[in-house]
């Protein structure tokens, strides 16, 4: 008997993956991703952030045709394919399915002043109690941008959507999206169950523009005779999943219940918990959006954190700190001496442009407490790391007051996960038990679209063969240690803040 896969893409603005998974077994049969240096982003101006939607199909192509080579599998085989998307981009097409214009991705700034017009003209209770959020930067506002500098181009637009949209399009011919996906793009009226037609309304927008909406887990569209010609793919493959990337990530380490929370530390940092019931933070320091299991029946909310000065304030420190030509194992081993709390240094690790964590203020990082005839170059290594955990306990105290109730963190063994240091802070600050995952974006869409096409019965099913590697409970006999070193940190936070 032929072996079954499931195949999952994970369009990110770097690079796009695909992966095999392996329906049997569960676990990954072959994966790549394309380019292999990161992909090109446009900026024409200071704060635009652009990309060609071709670019992401054409690299999707890429990394399908190595791993159907490299698991020497054929395109019948495939029962079911999902879609990770990197979040809040707008791709425009006309009634030809022709994009219009490059599409204006997730850190591309340009439609700020658009969101907050939107903000100050409809007030924060209408839309912090409809959207959860302002409109900010997200991908109405984008649209804003477009209609009013872009007005001949904007008039033939049929249908907005976001790349993982614009990817599903490309498979099947067919324009749907998702409630998640409107949700992140301040599409969804969390009160009304329905398109935000208040939001559209403000900015001149019709409805038509919104796309069908389909469920998360479901046969959103089949492949259609063109995509399977073009892809080796065989033509009514269903596309039964797709999510943006940070819901995607939860899903894919298997967070879908209140209290669970999800967390990724590379260069930037994100936490990502779910909500059992409709909330918001009234100063907008985290961003609340459907998560994957969300339906109009069922209140399941995604509150997202992100800290930018994380793994790239440990970087600088191996850079400029560390002695040269240091690893990162290395830096963990000369830290290990040094005992929590660093000896009285803190780091504020906010290094990296303005933090929404700090209602969108820029205040740089700083090293405070360094005693001359004291302390060390691991010192220094040891409080950064505490510094980047104590600013994830800073935004997670905000998500709990929004009713959140953080007892479990998992996270993907990779980057400052790595460190051990890194990992028995955080359990011993926040007292929330970490496990670590080997998993990524990929696999994980892959797994959603087995739910959305009834392979699998639930998650639980899905991710009973997820591979936990470590399991990081809070050491009772430190929390004090570890508490008295987070209170400083807020001390000096405070003060910095003026």
């Amino acid at each position: 008997m032929e072996k079954e896969y499931l195949l999952g893409f994970d369009v990110g603005s770097s690079s796009v993956k695909a992966s095999l998974v392996d329906v049997e077994t569960g676990q990954c049969a072959a994966t790549a991703f394309y380019p292999e240096r990161e992909a090109p982003i446009k900026a024409v101006k200071a704060g635009w952030a652009e990309q060609d939607p071709q670019m992401w199909w054409d690299n999707a192509k890429l990394s399908l045709k190595k791993i159907m080579s490299e698991a020497g599998a054929k395109g019948e085989q495939i029962k079911a394919i999902g879609i990770s998307y990197q979040m809040h981009g707008l791709v425009c097409v006309d009634k030809d399915q022709q994009v219009l214009r490059d599409s204006i991705i997730w850190c591309d700034s340009r439609a700020v002043p658009y969101g907050e017009k939107a903000f100050n003209r409809l007030g924060a209770e209408q839309c912090l109690g409809h959207l959860l959020n302002s409109p900010g930067n997200f991908t109405a506002a984008k649209l804003a941008w477009v209609k009013e500098n872009e007005p001949a181009l904007y008039e033939k637009i049929y249908k907005v959507m976001l790349p993982g949209d614009y990817i599903a399009m490309k498979l099947s011919g067919e324009i749907n999206t998702t409630i998640s996906g409107l949700s992140e793009g301040m599409f969804w009226d969390f009160k009304e169950k329905a398109p935000a037609k208040f939001l559209l309304d403000e900015f001149g927008f019709s409805e038509d523009l919104i796309a069908d909406i389909v469920p998360t887990f479901s046969v959103q569209s089949t492949v259609s005779k063109a995509a399977a010609e073009e892809l080796g793919l065989k033509e009514g493959t269903p596309i039964s999943y797709r999510a943006g990337d940070q819901p995607n990530n939860a899903l894919s380490l298997n967070v879908f219940n209140p209290g669970e929370i999800a967390s990724t530390a590379g260069t930037s940092g994100v936490v990502y918990g779910v909500l059992g019931e409709v909330n918001y933070d009234k100063l907008s320091r985290v961003n609340t959006f459907a998560h994957v299991n969300y339906t109009q029946e069922l209140d399941r909310l995604g509150v997202l954190l992100c800290i930018n000065g994380t793994g790239i304030l440990n970087a600088w420190v191996r850079r400029n700190v560390a002695p040269e030509g240091i690893s990162y194992a290395d830096m963990n081993v000369m830290m290990e001496n040094v005992p929590i709390g660093s000896e009285g240094v803190t780091i504020i690790p906010f290094g990296n442009g303005a933090e929404r964590v700090l209602e969108n203020r820029e205040i740089g990082c700083s090293i405070n407490g360094v005693n001359f005839n004291k302390h060390s170059k691991a010192h220094i290594m040891r409080a950064a790391q505490e510094g980047i955990v104590f600013s994830f306990c800073y935004g997670m105290e905000i998500m709990e007051k929004m009713g959140m109730d953080i007892r479990k963190i998992h996270a993907g063994r990779a980057n400052m996960f790595l460190s051990e240091i890194f990992r028995n802070t955080l359990a011993g600050v926040s007292g929330a038990t970490i496990e670590l995952y080997e998993t990524d974006g990929s696999v994980g869409a892959a797994k959603g679209a087995g739910m959305g096409c009834g392979l699998y019965r639930n998650n639980d099913e899905a991710f009973a063969t997820l591979k936990k590697l470590a399991v990081i409970e809070p050491d009772e006999a430190k929390r004090g240690e570890y508490l008295n070193a987070y209170a400083r940190w807020k001390e000096t936070l405070a003060k910095t803040l003026g």
